[in-house]
């Protein structure tokens, strides 16, 4: 399954979903920070969609599959 493009804010509301909070930001990259402690950097970049290298880094961070990832977007 093909993953479609998503923008940093999308994913920063999918990241807030899962239990993801904000621990701090540098310019424009936000990290955020699990109770487990696994930090994931987004960078916020205005109408530009995260690449898919890096959206494949993130969700690989979270650890869920791709079909999970794609459920919360429809959740979002």
């Amino acid at each position: 399954m093909r993953l479609p493009a998503v923008e940093a804010q999308t994913v920063i509301k999918i990241l807030q979903l899962e239990g993801y909070q904000n621990i701090r930001q540098s310019g424009s990259h936000i990290q955020f920070k699990n109770g487990n402690g696994t930090v994931i950097t987004v960078p916020l970049h205005a109408g530009r969609p995260i690449g898919k290298g890096l959206l494949r880094k993130i969700i690989r961070d979270m650890e869920i599959s791709r079909e999970e990832f794609i459920a919360l977007l429809k959740r979002v």
